[in-house]
């Protein structure tokens, strides 16, 4: 089976073209939760399959966790299957991605530079009561796209030096906290100038932190201008994997709307072969 590996700001993939290969989709949680593996198998963050759209999109984006379930949509993924569709003459420079969570367009800037026009917020709650073992902590909650992928803002001081390690067990009661009924994707935030952010992601379905989560970054930067804490309507976010752009349009008639929301930032072929796994 033919595979392409990438990586978008840390956050890794492995993506097949289901054009060519037609394997049953099915199948499909099967072997995302296996070659997701590391250490036993090529290892990744998601796995992505490109299919043929039900619609006037270029292609379907099908994207996996690596615990073998099914996400609405990923943000780096969709800036990596981007750039991915555009190499393999799948889609030109400007394309529609079919995605889980609504049509996504996106664009190849520039040599490994991909924007991504990410779903809008339909849900932007920037106040919740948010307890944990007897501490509150100041959070914001955002759902991109319809069906909403689940976001929590979580202020943390000092997150710069803090490891992930002394966050992770807080970070997983977050991410299944009551008031979330479709758990949450848990985006740790301190705030270095006006126009920056460090972001750490606690993800459901990797069930930890990731190098990097293109959604969250997006829906902390919706938050933290929203709520006044970055002054900029297009701010960088520090990742551990690197550095990711976001820029929005907000409503006319309302500021406190979304119009339009973009994730800008690099994209890395990591590898390009068979995969040879003898145990699928």
């Amino acid at each position: 089976m033919e595979f392409t590996k990438m990586q978008g700001a840390g956050n890794d993939f492995i993506i097949i073209n289901n054009m060519k290969l037609k394997l049953p989709i099915e199948k499909m949680p099967v072997i995302a939760k296996k070659l997701c593996q590391r250490k036993v198998s090529l290892g990744a963050d998601g796995f992505m399959v490109v299919d043929f759209p039900e619609g006037d999109a270029d292609f379907k984006m099908r994207f996996y966790n690596s615990d073998g379930s099914l996400g609405e949509m990923c943000g780096n993924g969709a800036r990596c299957i981007s750039r991915y569709a555009y190499i393999n003459s799948i889609a030109g420079k400007k394309m529609k991605i079919e995605t889980g969570a609504g049509i996504v367009e996106a664009e190849v800037l520039q040599d490994r530079l991909v924007k991504v026009q990410l779903n809008k917020p339909e849900v932007i709650n920037l106040n919740i009561d948010l307890k944990i073992d007897d501490m509150n902590y100041e959070c914001s909650y955002i759902e991109l796209g319809n069906p909403g992928l689940p976001h929590a803002i979580v202020k943390y001081d000092g997150l710069q030096n803090t490891n992930e390690s002394e966050i992770f067990d807080l970070g997983r009661k977050i991410r299944f906290f009551d008031s979330f009924p479709k758990g949450a994707n848990v985006n740790f935030y301190d705030i270095i100038d006006e126009n920056t952010a460090i972001v750490k992601t606690y993800e459901r379905g990797v069930e930890d932190f990731t190098l990097a989560c293109g959604t969250g970054s997006a829906s902390a930067a919706v938050a933290l201008i929203l709520k006044g804490y970055l002054k900029e309507n297009k701010v960088k976010i520090v990742v551990p994997g690197g550095e990711l752009f976001i820029e929005l349009q907000r409503n006319t008639h309302d500021p406190n709307k979304i119009d339009k929301l973009y994730l800008i930032g690099p994209t890395n072929i990591i590898a390009v072969g068979t995969i040879m796994d003898e145990d699928l």
